[in-house]
C-alpha cells in the first residue's frame, strides 16, 4: 500500500510538471534544437557561382536610416497595391514614422502624419480594416495603435492610442485615447497600461460564420496579464472598445512562468477558416526564455482557449507574425517571421551572444522566418524549412555566423503576386550603417526559395 502510494505521488507530480511546462511527455529534443533546413540570405553567404535570378533576394533594402536609431516596424498593403511601412523613431516610444512603395525595394517618406504621432509612447500597429466584408458594400479603412505602457514604473501608463484612415496613407485622425488616465491624471475605468497593442487583430465571425464588422485586439501589460479588446464601430462610424479581458486566466500559472507576451493569431484556412491559432512569446522571468513560444487554440473566436503548448525550436522566437503563402502547387501554407531564439547548448561554445543578453541560456540568431503549415503548429511538427532572412550584425562582426544580433524583429510584412512573394521589414544594425540602427526590407519569391532549399537538400 505505501509502494502504491508513493507511484501514485510521483505520477501525480510527473503530470504537474507537464502541464506546467505546458509541453507534451512526448517530447523528442525538438524544444531545444531544429533539424529543418535554414537558407541564409545575407549577402555575405551568396555562393559565388549561384544563378543570377537568385541573386536579388540576398541582401537588405533600406527603407530608412536617416537617424541613429529607428525599430518596430510594421506594414500593410493599400488598395492600391503599394505598401506602408509605419515605424517608431527610437526603441518603441518616439514619434512615428512612415515610408511607401510600389515595389518593396525603394521607399518614399510618408508626409503630413498627425501631431500626435510625434509623442507615441510604444511600438505603432498598422491594419487594414474589411468593413462588410463578403458583401457588395465591402470597402477597407486602416487603422493604428500605440499602446502607452509604463516603461517599467517610469512612467504611469495611459492606455492605447488609436489613428484611422480610408486609405492608410493619409487623412489620418489624431489619436484617440482608450482606457487610460482620465482628464485629471487618474486611472479610469478599466484602466490598462497596455504593452505592444495591439500585438495582433483579428476580425472576427459570427455564430453562422459570417463576418462581422468587429476585430478582437490582444496585448499584454507589465505583468504579462494578456489582455483581449473588441473593437466596434456605432452607427455613426466611432470606435468602440470592449473592456480589456484577461482571456488567459485559466493558464494564468504557464502565462506568468513563460512571461507570455507579444501575441499573434493566425486564422486557419488561408484566414477563411474556424479555428485561430495563438502564438506566443516567452520571455521568462528575468528574461531566461526558459519555456518555448507558446501555441493555443480557439474554436470560438477567441472566447476560450485550449491549454498552451511549447513550439518546436525551429519556430522559438519572440514577435511572431504570420502571413499565408501559397506552395508550387497552389496549396496554402505559413509565412512568419520572429526574432529567433536558440537554446541549443551544442553552439553555446561556437557563439558570444551567450555572455551577453543570453546570459549563457540562449543566442538568438536575428531576423528569421519559419515556412511550414497550420497542421505543422498545431501538432508539433517543425515544419518545410526557415529562412535567414539578413544577418542583424553584433560588434565586430563582418559576416554571416551563427549568432546574431536579437535587437532587430518585430517585422512587417505584405505578400502579393498571388501569394508567391512577400515584402518582409525588421529594424537592425547591418554592414553599411554599422553605427545605426535603422529600418530594413527585402522581397523575396518563395518559388525561388522552395528551389534553393531544394538543392540544399540533395
Amino acid at each position: 500500500m505505501k509502494r502504491k502510494s508513493v507511484l501514485l505521488i510521483v505520477a501525480v507530480l510527473l503530470i504537474a510538471m507537464f502541464t506546467l511546462a505546458g509541453c507534451s511527455p512526448k517530447d523528442d529534443g525538438l524544444l531545444d534544437r531544429y533539424t529543418i533546413p535554414q537558407i541564409d540570405l545575407d549577402a555575405t553567404a551568396m555562393p559565388a557561382d549561384i544563378a543570377n535570378e537568385y541573386k536579388e533576394m540576398y541582401g537588405y533594402d533600406v527603407v530608412d536610416d536617416s537617424i541613429d536609431y529607428l525599430a518596430h516596424p510594421d506594414a500593410v498593403q493599400l488598395d492600391d497595391g503599394r505598401m506602408v511601412i509605419y515605424y517608431s523613431k527610437g526603441h518603441g516610444r518616439g514619434a512615428i514614422g512612415g515610408k511607401v512603395s510600389s515595389d518593396g525595394k525603394t521607399w518614399e517618406e510618408i508626409k503630413g502624419l498627425p501631431i500626435s504621432w510625434q509623442n507615441s509612447m510604444e511600438t505603432p500597429t498598422v491594419y487594414k480594416l474589411q468593413m462588410n466584408r463578403g458583401t457588395t458594400n465591402e470597402k477597407s479603412r486602416y487603422i493604428l495603435i500605440s499602446g502607452c505602457p509604463t516603461w517599467g514604473g517610469k512612467y504611469k501608463g495611459n492606455g492605447f492610442n488609436v489613428s484611422l484612415s480610408d486609405d492608410g496613407i493619409s487623412g489620418w485622425t489624431e489619436f484617440q485615447n482608450f482606457y487610460g488616465l482620465d482628464v485629471n491624471g487618474k486611472k479610469g475605468d478599466n484602466f490598462v497600461a497596455p504593452i505592444v497593442a495591439m500585438a495582433s487583430l483579428t476580425q472576427l465571425k459570427d455564430e453562422n460564420g459570417n463576418w462581422t464588422n468587429s476585430w478582437m485586439g490582444f496585448f499584454h501589460d507589465d505583468n504579462a496579464y494578456n489582455y483581449k479588446s473588441i473593437l466596434t464601430f456605432d452607427d455613426y462610424g466611432y470606435m468602440k472598445w470592449s473592456a480589456p479581458e484577461k482571456y488567459f486566466a485559466k493558464y494564468r500559472k504557464i502565462e506568468k512562468k513563460a512571461f507570455m507576451c507579444e501575441v499573434e493569431v493566425v486564422r486557419s484556412e488561408a484566414g477563411e477558416g474556424n479555428e485561430l491559432m495563438l502564438l506566443a512569446r516567452s520571455n521568462g522571468a528575468n528574461r531566461n526564455k526558459e519555456m518555448n513560444s507558446l501555441m493555443s487554440i480557439s474554436t470560438d473566436e477567441g472566447k476560450t482557449w485550449s491549454e498552451p503548448k511549447q513550439l518546436p525550436a525551429a519556430v522559438n522566437g519572440e514577435r511572431h507574425k504570420a502571413e499565408w503563402i501559397k506552395d508550387n502547387n497552389g496549396n496554402n501554407r505559413l509565412f512568419i517571421t520572429f526574432r529567433s531564439i536558440s537554446k541549443d547548448s551544442k553552439n553555446f561554445k561556437a557563439v558570444d551572444e551567450t555572455v551577453g543578453s543570453g546570459n549563457g541560456k540562449w543566442y538568438s540568431e536575428g531576423w528569421v522566418a519559419w515556412v511550414g503549415t497550420f497542421d505543422d503548429l498545431k501538432t508539433g511538427n517543425e515544419g518545410q524549412y526557415r529562412i535567414k532572412l539578413a544577418h542583424t550584425y553584433l560588434p565586430e562582426q563582418t559576416k554571416s555566423v551563427l549568432a546574431a544580433n536579437g535587437d532587430c524583429g518585430y517585422s512587417g510584412n505584405v505578400v502579393f503576386d498571388g501569394g508567391y512573394k512577400i515584402m518582409t521589414s525588421t529594424y537592425g544594425m547591418f554592414p553599411q550603417s554599422r553605427d545605426k540602427t535603422i529600418i530594413a526590407s527585402k522581397v523575396i519569391d518563395i518559388k525561388l526559395i522552395d528551389q534553393l532549399v531544394a538543392q540544399m537538400k540533395k
